[in-house]
């Protein structure tokens, strides 16, 4: 069950118009938080994030499943079916021994997964996966979603590493 902070976060962005995308981001940055603190380890960086969207569909963020062919038939349909289950606002509880069992499961998985150079090394390889066109756009979006300090901060950034190279 998502933290109470969280489920405010995400309904805060999603009255701000935010991307479902975004929304998501709360649940999973819980995740993190999750993992950091020893309640439970993951195999990787990719399993926490898809436990968090996995949340984040079943409390009602609106994040559509993948696309066929972007992953496998039984994560599409666990998409579709947390995605139902966050639509349909059935008011029935989870299963206190599946819960249990894998609770018991994600704590013999590893913490290090949740870690600043494994999460770092997932955003690159996500990065590599796009084309230079793909990326280059979602650069500039984020420069124009950034206030005015934070685009100079950045654009000195730029200028000292250009410098440097």
């Amino acid at each position: 069950m998502p933290e109470r902070q969280t489920l405010a976060r995400a309904q805060r962005d999603k009255r701000q118009g935010k991307a479902p995308s975004t929304q998501a981001g709360e649940f999973i940055r819980e995740e993190m938080h999750h993992i950091r603190a020893g309640k439970h380890g993951a195999r990787s960086p990719q399993q926490a994030i898809a436990i968090g969207l996995s949340k984040a569909r079943r409390s009602g963020v609106r994040l559509s499943p993948p696309a066929p062919g972007r992953t496998s038939n039984q994560t599409r349909r666990k998409a579709q079916r947390d995605l139902q289950r966050g639509q349909s606002g059935s008011g029935s509880h989870p299963n206190p021994r599946r819960s249990a069992a894998t609770e018991r499961a994600l704590e013999r998985e590893p913490r290090a997964s949740a870690s600043s150079q494994a999460l770092s090394a997932a955003a690159r390889s996500a990065a590599r996966r796009r084309g230079s066109a793909s990326r280059s756009a979602a650069a500039r979006k984020a420069a124009r979603t950034q206030g005015h300090g934070q685009r100079s901060a950045a654009a000195r950034k730029a200028a000292r590493t250009r410098a440097a190279h």
